[in-house]
């Protein structure tokens, strides 16, 4: 495990020690909101184990990169944290290949909760991401906004934007959703995972957009699933984890 900073991002970079120098398949994992990278070592270690090299970069205004902010003034930076984190996945792949320490060909990327929708985002702007998992994840940008935006008026929240600021928040959000470019998937190995109970980042949204685009691959096995934990609420088992792990295994 090393810990270094990839252009100012922090990171915890993991390997086993006979690949360090080698230039092998990469999984970026993303952590969840108000979480650190270093709570994800357990998946990392999955990750390395079956021989990827393995980036956990910091989110920003999250661990090492925190200003203070509460939850609350976090909540307000939501999108703004979201859409750095799938600006600076292209740095971490660039960076990386430029050392010739990964195979440009065979990346993953991964994420829990605020990790896996950026992971799904992310899908909608790059084609170099080969596989993806989504822990907890939601694909439809806008249509999450606007529940999140719903949610804080039902808890009185002064939001302290504008209507005009909220639709371009909208607008911005939209060349990342992939529930209105679902050809952006483009057949890639794309596996959910999410618990049926979870109140935070409600799983029919998931559901429902796997349901809608199952048929787009037909003539393939095993390359479109979705795992669903009956009792789970917003937290990833230890089976969802080893799914993952597997998941990169199989695909990439």
């Amino acid at each position: 495990m090393e810990k270094k900073r990839i252009k100012d991002i922090p990171v915890l970079h993991i390997v086993k020690q006979k690949q360090f120098s080698d230039r092998i398949p990469l999984i970026i994992f993303l952590h969840g909101f108000t979480s650190t990278k270093e709570r994800n070592m357990h998946a990392a270690y999955l990750f390395a184990e079956k021989g990827f090299r393995v980036v956990m970069p910091e989110a920003k205004y999250h661990g090492e990169r925190a200003k203070g902010f509460c939850e609350m003034e976090l909540g307000f930076r939501f999108w703004e944290i979201v859409l750095t984190s799938i600006e600076e996945l292209s740095i971490i792949k660039d960076n990386l290949a430029e050392e010739g320490l990964v195979d440009p060909t065979r990346i993953g990327v991964a994420g829990t909760s605020m990790g896996a929708i950026t992971t799904l985002g992310a899908l909608a702007k790059y084609d170099w991401i080969k596989a993806a998992v989504s822990l907890m994840g939601n694909p439809s940008y806008e249509q999450f906004a606007l529940w999140q935006l719903n949610e804080m008026e039902k808890r009185n929240v002064e939001l302290g934007i504008s209507k005009d600021e909220i639709s371009a928040l909208l607008n911005q959000l939209k060349q990342y959703d992939l529930s209105l470019q679902p050809e952006k998937l483009n057949k890639r190995p794309v596996l959910f995972w999410h618990g049926k109970l979870d109140k935070v980042v409600p799983y029919h949204s998931a559901y429902h957009f796997y349901e809608q685009n199952r048929k787009s691959y037909e003539g393939t096995s095993g390359v479109f699933e979705f795992i669903t934990d009956e009792k789970a609420g917003h937290a990833v088992s230890n089976a969802g984890v080893v799914a993952a792990a597997n998941w990169f295994e199989k695909h990439i």
